[in-house]
């Protein structure tokens, strides 16, 4: 940095206060916070009302919540001075809409670090709230009623959707009242291999009605851009698909799938082991022992795997678990193989052979036949457009799990729709292009511009 430029130290600069139309004139710090004195740049000395010219007649403060600098939160001790015109007795303040807005207690620039801070960083809105040094209620209502209005509700973000995808989630894990909502992806970018899955929307309910009405208020040009719905096993969403996307093509993606074998597995042993010795699985039981082995892909057993399930198999008793999980295995090996189009046959001669009469014995395989059966070509539709697997919201959810336990849960559904937006990571390439010019000031909202005089 030898070459480097330097100029003046200058606190407007340091702070950000140049973009929010003020100077500073002065600064207090203490331990518990810093304080920086300001003053509005442009005067504002022509009537709102008429248009003439006023005089000065006092000044207040106007203390607003800023950026912190390091650790110490920062206050803006704005002077806004008042000006009175004689003749039709108006009073007005200066023009600060640049600045904040009326009755706000957080700068403009304090709200674009929160939610950085939020979106980028993932922090609390217990630690956005200390930082800004106000309530909890205060940063979270103004926090959230900003990145509603800037990133959310911004309409580019539903733009150049070909592929989404639709699964249920639980927000709250209580007995009472509903805890389920409908999420919505955008799985377009998996599909075009240059990002991840995006979170379009978070709708309270699970059901064919709540997915329906969802499609049913988008825009027909939306509608018919979407190409592909990925979706899992619940009938509710397919229904709603054909009647609302009757163009898109219906894939029932890979990671609920090979969950539906691997289920049918699990129930297979659990029935067995209750059937054998009357109760759940202990530690020393053959099948409770073996229950995480009989889910790995059978290429990457060790030698003591495979010798653990063959000794399993020897048994009589088992011979269910063993057809069950030779089904799970025939799958996981579908959608191993080399290339699209051999996973697509493995898959078909699945299909086709479980349509075979099976002894009433496998009840799990019965059950796990009719339901691949009934989507069979959903299922190997997902072979032909690769990218459309509903495993993104798996992802999306771990994330969303973390933001629930950081939070201590949430009661307020709207609150946890909003933060879920902010924190699944697609708005971090929206802010970063964004951060480098102030895209929160009125101008860019269509806010009118400050008054100017009459001429």
């Amino acid at each position: 940095m030898l070459n480097a430029t330097y100029c003046t130290p200058d606190l407007t600069t340091f702070c950000g206060l140049d973009e929010l139309g003020l100077t500073a004139t002065g600064q207090q710090i203490t331990a518990a916070r810093a304080v920086i004195e300001c003053k509005v740049i442009h005067d504002d000395t022509y009537c709102h009302r008429c248009g003439a010219q006023g005089t000065p007649r006092d000044t207040r403060i106007r203390r607003l919540s800023h950026a912190p600098l390091g650790w110490r939160p920062t206050i803006l001790a704005i002077r806004v001075r008042r000006y009175r015109y004689a003749t039709c007795k108006h009073v007005w303040v200066q023009d600060t809409r640049l600045v904040a807005e009326p009755k706000a207690k957080i700068s403009r620039g304090g709200l674009r670090w929160a939610l950085k801070g939020i979106v980028c960083q993932h922090l609390s809105m217990a630690r956005v709230a200390e930082s800004l040094a106000v309530s909890w209620n205060t940063a979270n209502h103004t926090v959230l009623a900003e990145g509603q209005r800037v990133l959310i509700n911004s309409p580019a973000r539903f733009d150049k959707v070909s592929v989404i995808g639709v699964d249920e989630h639980a927000w709250r894990h209580t007995r009472h009242g509903d805890k389920y909502v409908t999420v919505i992806i955008d799985l377009t970018p998996v599909q075009e291999q240059r990002g991840p899955a995006l979170l379009l929307d978070m709708i309270q309910g699970r059901s064919k009605q709540v997915f329906k009405s969802w499609l049913q208020e988008r825009d027909p040009a939306w509608r018919a851009g979407v190409q592909i719905v990925a979706m899992d096993g619940f009938t509710g969403f397919k229904t709603a698909a054909a009647k609302e996307l009757p163009h898109a093509v219906e894939v029932m993606d890979s990671f609920h799938v090979v969950k539906l074998a691997g289920t049918a597995a699990e129930k297979a042993r659990q029935r067995i082991q209750h059937e054998t010795l009357g109760r759940r699985g202990r530690t020393k039981d053959p099948l409770y022992r073996a229950r995480k082995t009989l889910l790995t892909g059978e290429e990457l057993l060790s030698e003591r795997g495979k010798g653990q399930l063959q000794t399993l198999f020897a048994a009589l008793g088992h011979r269910v678990v063993e057809a069950t999980w030779k089904v799970y295995q025939r799958m996981v090996a579908a959608y191993r193989a080399p290339s699209p189009a051999a996973g697509k046959i493995l898959l078909r001669e699945l299909i086709h052979d479980l349509t075979k009469t099976f002894p009433d014995s496998l009840v799990e395989v019965k059950s796990l036949a009719s339901t691949l059966t009934k989507r069979a070509r959903d299922i190997l539709a997902y072979f032909d457009h690769l990218g459309s697997s509903n495993g993104q919201i798996e992802a999306i959810s771990g994330r969303l799990e973390h933001l629930r336990g950081s939070a201590l849960g949430f009661r307020n559904l709207a609150n946890y729709v909003a933060r879920s937006l902010l924190e699944s990571d697609g708005f971090r390439p929206v802010y970063t292009r964004n951060c480098e010019k102030p895209f929160n000031h009125p101008e860019a909202s269509g806010r009118r511009a400050p008054w100017s005089p009459r001429r």
